[in-house]
């Protein structure tokens, strides 16, 4: 009886060792398994400088706190160099779509990344569209989302010499407003200035007082629904310009959720 166990025990090694090493797992099925922001984050195809980017931007926070989700229609305002369209295509999948909104100030300055982020072609879902300030002609009832990234602020920025005229704060919150579903999010990250910190903030110093963004959007019929201190940096005192050598990149950021009702 022993000498037949050591014999079944011995075909039964023999037979595992002569089985072929299980194949390593696919990638793409791993990310088709992923959570759709992980996964966006983790696309191969993100430039290196996006990579470096996201431990001060906290992408996976930022999209999972503004509710972005496959399927959604999201527009991506003063989209610049495309960090979050990129994310944004890729959370929203083959079933969603993403407009990127640009200016040409925008397009002048950002050219080189502009261009390094789309000649691979690959992202199909997104339409890029040019709209000057005060000339935004969006479509009725059709976003999801609205994505405003460091960008409010420049409803105080003033540079005829490149283009950049006065935007019409109100004229423009009316636009976004009447191109959003009911129940959709209006998303709001921006630099803070000071507490009452006056408009012209936005100009001298590229920040905004997060009290006064809020009463402007909610003044234009958006419900203010939430904020976060994911961005929160308690160490910048609000005194200098966001493009400083000491705040490049180290801002305290404000980050606003609303609804359109």
């Amino acid at each position: 009886m022993r000498q037949k166990t050591l014999i079944l025990l011995s075909t039964l090694l023999l037979f595992a060792c002569s089985q072929e090493p299980a194949a390593p797992a696919n990638t793409a099925d791993q990310a088709a398994t992923m959570d759709p922001i992980a996964a966006a984050i983790a696309n191969p195809d993100r430039p290196d400088t996006d990579r470096d980017a996201d431990q001060r931007r906290k992408p996976a926070e930022i999209l999972a706190f503004f509710a972005i989700k496959p399927g959604m229609t999201v527009l991506d305002m003063y989209s610049g160099g495309g960090y979050y369209t990129q994310l944004l295509s890729g959370v929203v999948g083959d079933q969603g779509k993403v407009y990127a909104h640009n200016n040409t100030p925008y397009l002048n300055w950002l050219s080189e990344p502009i261009k390094a982020r789309y000649q691979s072609g690959k992202m199909t879902n997104v339409e890029r569209f040019t709209a000057e300030n005060n000339q935004l002609d969006l479509p009725a009832n059709t976003f999801d989302a609205v994505l405003m990234s460091l960008s409010y602020h420049d409803v105080y920025h003033v540079d005829p010499d490149n283009g950049w005229e006065k935007i019409d704060g109100p004229a423009m919150l009316a636009q976004l407003f009447q191109s959003m579903k009911p129940g959709s999010v209006l998303a709001v990250i921006d630099h803070a200035a000071a507490a009452g910190a006056p408009p012209e903030t936005g100009e001298t110093l590229h920040r905004i007082d997060p009290q006064l963004a809020l009463e402007e959007i909610t003044a234009a019929g958006f419900v203010f629904e939430a904020s976060s201190d994911i961005l929160a940096n308690p160490e910048d005192d609000h005194t200098l310009h966001t493009f400083s050598e000491e705040m490049r990149g180290k801002t305290d950021r404000f980050v606003f959720r609303f609804r359109r009702p």
